[in-house]
């Protein structure tokens, strides 16, 4: 991925670089929210990592300058501030994670991957396994011909099975993919949308499409009864 670091503390910023660098992604840094802003309309990223408290300009205007342009990099903002109403102002001016320092580097690699592999998803159009289709940007689910209502998380954890391309995705994958505060959450949460999902795309169709792979989690398989 091709990921920006916005952070005005200068040795943060430079481990930030060398550990995210170190995971195989590209990555380039500023230090202020002007800087930052122009960085990040310019630069065609996939991920931005932003410091909320930055000079110039806040890391919560910043984010709210990119969305009111409708830039599509997802964002993951890390700071200092650790309280639930800085968390839900954070994420209602448009970020798609949030991460409180200190933080551990490993989550942090993490937290960034599943936003690569959501930034992937959403960058396809419609996904399919065998009849069953899911537009993720129209949040329209289908199999065949016939509409399936869905929540919009239940849309989210059908979109990260489906985008697996028929491979394993564990309970803690989804969670890490799916919700913006995964470390408080029972991984268990996972298999009540699960069932949701089974009792809405396949009961009613005679399917089995939605595999449990015991020990590891989930994973869609080609249509069958």
């Amino acid at each position: 991925m091709k990921i920006l670091v916005i952070e005005d503390e200068h040795a943060l910023a430079d481990t930030l670089r060398r550990a995210i660098s170190s995971d195989g992604h590209w990555v380039d840094v500023a230090h202020d929210g002007h800087s930052g802003l122009e960085l990040a309309l310019t630069g065609g990223y996939d991920v931005i990592v932003l410091d909320l408290m930055l000079p110039g300009l806040s890391g919560l205007e910043v984010c709210r300058r990119l969305r009111s342009l409708d830039d599509h990099a997802l964002v993951l903002i890390l700071t200092a501030k650790d309280g639930e109403y800085d968390e839900a102002d954070g994420l209602d001016a448009g970020a798609d994670d949030y991460l409180t320092k200190p933080f551990s580097l490993v989550v942090l690699l993490a937290r960034l991957r599943a936003l690569g592999r959501r930034a992937g998803r959403e960058r396809a159009s419609t996904l399919q396994v065998g009849d069953l289709t899911l537009d993720v940007g129209a949040r329209l689910c289908k199999r065949g011909e016939r509409s399936v209502e869905l929540t919009a998380r239940e849309v989210d954890v059908l979109g990260c099975l489906m985008a697996a391309g028929g491979g394993t995705v564990s309970k803690q994958g989804i969670l890490d993919e799916v919700w913006a505060s995964p470390a408080d959450l029972d991984p268990n949460i996972v298999e009540v949308y699960v069932s949701s999902l089974r009792k809405k795309i396949d009961a009613p169709f005679d399917r089995h499409t939605i595999r449990t792979v015991r020990g590891v989690g989930y994973r869609l398989a080609p249509d069958g009864p």
